[in-house]
């Protein structure tokens, strides 16, 4: 594929993932340029040990990676979380295990301000508005609580624990497991339990 080719690929790409916007974020789909930013966010240990598929160290080949893998499927959507247009974590839903799953991850000076459950919750909406899922599932590891909190006031149910292979440690370690389903999301937006999408 010639380099115009490649442009051309990764331009419809970025087009076909809506920008997402809530009161403080956008999300968006991350595009080659994001490369050098994603590496230096990503390549913290404290993430990687947190997430199942980010290795570490974190380098510049691994964010261009990334980017060329995302957004190939029609229910796959990676999206990048910006803060006033910088980008500070990413957020998205993988298509390939059965019931969708959701994962997310953020630069270390942006946890524990809410940025987590603000972006989960954006892509959870687009999950069953605009894609029309049925059910999600995510999963959290069990010494990682901040994760598990950003799951449950997104209206996750704990479905139970189960070991799971860590990148980053090349080694499986206890995951808390959550599933939520359509009812309980049309259930909770209609209780205003949950924000919606700006």
């Amino acid at each position: 594929m010639t380099f115009s080719q490649e442009a051309f690929v990764e331009t419809r790409r970025e087009h076909s993932i809506p920008a997402l916007k809530t009161e403080r974020l956008v999300l968006r789909a991350p595009c080659r340029a994001d490369a050098k930013v994603i590496a230096r966010l990503a390549d913290d240990r404290r993430i990687a040990v947190n997430t199942v598929r980010i290795p570490h160290p974190y380098g510049l080949n691994d964010a261009e990676q990334y980017i060329a893998s995302v957004n190939r499927q029609n229910d796959d959507a990676a999206f990048l979380i910006t803060l006033d247009g910088a980008p500070i974590g990413a957020c998205g839903i993988d298509p390939r295990v059965g019931v969708p799953e959701i994962g997310y991850w953020l630069g270390v000076a942006y946890w524990g301000q809410g940025y987590a459950t603000e972006a989960a919750r954006a892509v959870i909406d687009h999950a069953f508005g605009a894609l029309q899922h049925e059910a999600l599932q995510a999963g959290a590891r069990v010494s990682n609580p901040a994760s598990r909190r950003v799951l449950e006031k997104c209206g996750f149910q704990w479905t139970g624990v189960q070991l799971t292979r860590i990148r980053a440690i090349n080694s499986a370690a206890p995951t808390d497991r959550f599933r939520l389903d359509r009812r309980l999301w049309e259930s909770l937006r209609s209780w205003g339990k949950v924000s919606r999408v700006a």
